[in-house]
Formats: structure tokens, C-alpha cells, sequence
């Protein structure tokens, strides 16, 4: 194929499921390949992922431990009024990392995602750095999420009864299989999944609601504890100053539950009709960061005091119900049972998390090789469109997590976790780079907002604030290591801010290596391929036009599109 993207079929892909591998005469397997975007029978991604898929699988991504867990140090630490406002603050800054993606995504979906968005419009080196940086994080957080399904496991069964390695093998060699099985089986698992997700997060928000007003012991709490102990709690030094490190303090918390809501760029390669379903995945995201993070957040304010002393686990390495104030909150009104409820359904949070991790993980190395920053054969796909050698590759880093069966290994990942939250800050300022430079660049060459299938709400403004924002924590996330006595701390701060240097090593590395330079605003290539997508775009509609003249109208599907589908 030559660079201007001509490729002529011998097999059309069917849109509405039945073949979603794009077929190609034997001449055009060989040279089809345009880099970042897979059109060869042999390395092509299927299409299998639905809008629901994409949907669910965006919110899912952000639901997790972070949430029901992480949120008690941070309560501890600094008090409800904080974390409230960083986890609104923060919640926006990544509907802004979102909407910039979607605005690249639904333009041109590519195979390589956000990768080969920075290689293409910004600098190759961004985009190897990117790509290289995003799968070390996902190799590191895999093993940490194995591990903390066998902490969770241990709420009920100690380690000394049954050693961690058990339950650490069975979870792996679940989501390895479910990864195996093609992204049709997994689309529809994580949805289910996903949808379990949510379903509990209503719950435990219309628990707290209700815990909040006395209707569980009688109690009406209200903001009592807003009062007494107080909104912000001091760190470090007293006053007004310590009130502020506290909330600062806990931005990193909210980092961290949030990471992952940017997975839905890695899915552009395997949705059907991408243009579409990326940016409304992308607005849902908006009203579910509101509705399941800040309302939760601030209820649970309500219903736990900062200084309880049942929130002691939250500030040790227990990863299971012990440490949620969620089931600090139902200890405290004397609810039964529901914490053993809470923990089986965080297990579940742990083992979806897992599943998308691994997925995650070999479809960037996949990205990596089909953008020509890795070996070839990692973009090699077999009959289920999935790329089983970078999947093997990226499930064996998960044999980590067999550290966890020693006591004395679990600083390491401990360690780790604060790699991965640096890693995926740094995966956000690139997406937040990439855009600023893609937006320059179609104004450049007079692509107007009106020609964009998706706009930034905020434009390239709203990269630029949010890019502030994510550069500024990335530099003081750690800042409480330069205080007090450094030499017992020396290991966070390495592991805290070890991310940055490697970033930077991985970019002019690259520069020096291939000699490459960054991409004009005049120069920059928004077609190349750009005819392949709007073929499979007119062939999807048309298809899905044709199914609909045969299907009678659905009343109850259009209630649940209007009225329900944001939740779900």
C-alpha cells in the first residue's frame, strides 16, 4: 500500500458482527499495513465491541478499590471536606483527559490508540514513551490487582489456612482465559461485570444516604461530623497550611481511583462504529464521575468522622472490606452481615480490574508493534482477532504477583502502586500534549470544529488547564517526603518520582536513536487511512439501517436509551 491508503478488498467485514476482521487478497496482506492502523487479515483487531461494551467498559475502568477502598486513608488523613473537593476536582481534569481523547478517536480510530495519536500528530518519541510507559504501568498494577484479590480472600480465610498462591493462580489463569476467548467474550463479560459495578455503587450510595439520615440506627448524622471533628483535618503542621497539605495530600488518592477511565482509547481498535460510540462513552462519563464519585464521596463524609478509630485499617496494607469506610459506616450503625456482602462484591471490583488490566496491557504492546515501536510479531493476531503473543508476554509479568506469598514482599508493591499512579499521570499529560498539538495542527491545515465528528467541549483550553493541573501534581505528589527525616523515606520518594525520569530517558532515547523530529502543524497527517474507517462507517450504518426497517419499533429500548443508559 502506498502512503496514500488505497486498499481493495476481497472480503468486506460485516457490521453487524458476523465477520468483523476486514479481509484482504494476498498482494495486500503483505503491504497493507499503514502504521497505527491494522488492515492486514493477519493482524487486524475484530470489531466485536458493541456501544454498550464501550459504555460500560469506560465506567468500569474507573470503579475499583480506589473507590470503596482508597477512599478511607484519604478520609483519614485529611477529613471529608478534602477529598470531596479532590475527587470533584480531579474527576474534572479527567473528563478533560476524555474529551481531548475522544476528539483524536473519533476523527481517526486507530488500532494503536493513544499511541499512535502521539507518534502521528505530536512526535514519534511521544508516542514510544507513551506507549512504553503506559505498558509497564498495566504490567505492574496486574500482578498488584492478583495480589489484592488473595488480601481480599484473607477477610475470610487466613494466610496461614490456605497459602495466597492458590487464589492468585485461579484468578490468573481466569482472566488469561477470558482474554483468550476474543474480544466479543470479553466485551460482553466486562459489561455484565461492569454493570454489577454500578449496581452496587447505587446501592452502597443509597446505603450511606440513608445511614446519613437514621434510617439504619435511628441516628440523623447530617453534617455532624463536618462540625465535629471537622471538614479538613491538619497535616504535617497545624492551621490553615496543614488544612491544605491535607487536601493536597489525598489529590493522589484521587489520582489513583481514577486512573484507568482512559482505557476507552485503547478500545477504538475493536469498537464497532467508533465514531459514534467513543464520544457518547466519553460525555456518559461526565454525569457517571458526578454521580458515583462525588456523591459517594460526600455521603461517606457524612457518615464517618476522620478521626474513628475503626478507619486504623485504612492506614495499613490491608486491601479488603476492613479498610473501607463504606464498611466503616455500616460497623458504626450496627448494620449485620453487610460487610461480608461488601467484601465478596470488592472481590469482584479486584478480578474485573485484573481482567481489564491484562486486556489493557496486551493491547498496548499490540498498539506498540503495529505504531513499529515493538518486535512484529506482537501485533500478529489469531482467529479471534486477539494478539496472542503480546498477551502471553504481558500475562507473564503477572507471575509477580507470586511475591505476594512472602510476608516480607509485600512493600514491594506497595512501591509498586506508587509507580503505577506516576505512570498514569504521565499517560495523561501525553494524551492532554497530544491534543493540544493535533488542534493546532487542523487549524493549521483548516479542519474546523464543524468538520469534527467530536469536539473538546473546552478546546484546546481546557488541555491546557488540565495539563497544568496533571504536571503540577505529578511534581508534588510525593511532597511529604521532604519532610522529617529523609532516610526512611528515600524508597517512596525514588518510587514515587522514578516514572519521570524513565519517561524522559524513553523520549530523547528514542530522538537520539531514530533521529526523529516532531510533527509540523502543515505536516501533520489526518488522511492517511482516514478511507478504510469511513468505508466501515457507511457499511456499519448501513446495515444497522437495514436491520431496523426489518425490526418493529421498541418502546421499552427507547425508555431505556433515554432514561436508563447513562447509568448502564
Amino acid at each position: 500500500m502506498d502512503h496514500g491508503g488505497v486498499v481493495h478488498r476481497t472480503a468486506s467485514s460485516s457490521p453487524s458482527g458476523d465477520k468483523e476482521k476486514i479481509g484482504y487478497s494476498d498482494v495486500d496482506v503483505e503491504n497493507a499495513h499503514i502504521r497505527g492502523l491494522e488492515t492486514s487479515s493477519e493482524t487486524a483487531l475484530h470489531r466485536g465491541l458493541k456501544a454498550r461494551h464501550i459504555t460500560m467498559i469506560a465506567i468500569g475502568g474507573a470503579i475499583g478499590t480506589g473507590l470503596i477502598i482508597g477512599t478511607g486513608k484519604a478520609l483519614a488523613q485529611a477529613g471529608p471536606g478534602s477529598i470531596f473537593i479532590s475527587y470533584t476536582l480531579t474527576g474534572f481534569i479527567v473528563f478533560l483527559v476524555m474529551a481531548a481523547l475522544g476528539e483524536m478517536a473519533a476523527w481517526l480510530p486507530m488500532s494503536a490508540g493513544f499511541t499512535g495519536y502521539a507518534s502521528r500528530f505530536c512526535d514519534p518519541s511521544l508516542g514510544f514513551a507513551l506507549g512504553w510507559s503506559y505498558w509497564i504501568k498495566y504490567i505492574i498494577v496486574c500482578p498488584n490487582q492478583l495480589t489484592a484479590a488473595a488480601l481480599v480472600i484473607s477477610f475470610w480465610v487466613p494466610r496461614e489456612r490456605i497459602n495466597p498462591g492458590v487464589w492468585i493462580t485461579i484468578f490468573l489463569l481466569g482472566i488469561v482465559a477470558i482474554n483468550y476467548f476474543g474480544i466479543r467474550f470479553f466485551g460482553e463479560f466486562e459489561f455484565w461485570l461492569s454493570s454489577f459495578k454500578v449496581l452496587v455503587i447505587v446501592g452502597v450510595i443509597l446505603l450511606a444516604l440513608i445511614i446519613a439520615a437514621g434510617g439504619a440506627d435511628g441516628h440523623a448524622r447530617g453534617f455532624e461530623y463536618w462540625r465535629d471533628p471537622g471538614a479538613f483535618k491538619p497535616y504535617i503542621m497545624e492551621g490553615a497550611a496543614g488544612q491544605f497539605l491535607g487536601f493536597w495530600s489525598t489529590m493522589v488518592t484521587a489520582t489513583f481511583a481514577y486512573l484507568g477511565t482512559e482505557l476507552v482509547g485503547v478500545t477504538v481498535g475493536e469498537a464497532q462504529n467508533p465514531r459514534k460510540t467513543i464520544p457518547r462513552a466519553i460525555r456518559l462519563t461526565f454525569y457517571r464521575i458526578v454521580f458515583f464519585y462525588c456523591i459517594s464521596i460526600f455521603l461517606i463524609g457524612m457518615c464517618v468522622p476522620y478521626n474513628s478509630d475503626e478507619l486504623a485499617f485504612a492506614n495499613s496494607s490491608v486491601n479488603n472490606a476492613s479498610a473501607s469506610p463504606f464498611v466503616v459506616a455500616i460497623k458504626l450503625a450496627h448494620i449485620p452481615v453487610l460487610d461480608h456482602i461488601l467484601n465478596a462484591c470488592i472481590l469482584l471490583f479486584v478480578f474485573s480490574a485484573a481482567n481489564s488490566d491484562l486486556y489493557i496491557a496486551s493491547r498496548t504492546l499490540y498498539g506498540l508493534s503495529s505504531d513499529g515501536s515493538a518486535p512484529k510479531v506482537f501485533r500478529k493476531t489469531n482467529a479471534n482477532g486477539v494478539p496472542v503473543y503480546s498477551l502471553v508476554v504481558s500475562a507473564a509479568f503477572s507471575l509477580l504477583a507470586y511475591l505476594n506469598v512472602a510476608d516480607d514482599a509485600k512493600d514491594v508493591f506497595n512501591y509498586f502502586v506508587n509507580l503505577v499512579t506516576i505512570f498514569g499521570i504521565l499517560t495523561w499529560i501525553s494524551i492532554l500534549v497530544t491534543h493540544i498539538w493535533f488542534v493546532r495542527a487542523r487549524r493549521a491545515q483548516g479542519l474546523s470544529n464543524e468538520m469534527m465528528p467530536y469536539c473538546a467541549p473546552l478546546g484546546i483550553w481546557g488541555s491546557y488547564g488540565a495539563l497544568f493541573m496533571c504536571i503540577l501534581i505529578a511534581l508534588t505528589k510525593n511532597y511529604d517526603v521532604f519532610v522529617g527525616d529523609f532516610s526512611t523515606k528515600y524508597k517512596t520518594f525514588i518510587t514515587g518520582y522514578l516514572g519521570i525520569p524513565v519517561y524522559l530517558i524513553l523520549i530523547f532515547g528514542h530522538k537520539l536513536w531514530t533521529k526523529s523530529k516532531g510533527v509540523r502543524p502543515h505536516e501533520c497527517d489526518f488522511y492517511t487511512g482516514k478511507d478504510i474507517i469511513d468505508r466501515e462507517e457507511e457499511e456499519f450504518l448501513a446495515a444497522k439501517a437495514a436491520e431496523k426497517a426489518i425490526k418493529p419499533p421498541n418502546a421499552g429500548g427507547n425508555f431505556y436509551k433515554k432514561w436508563v443508559s447513562w447509568l448502564f
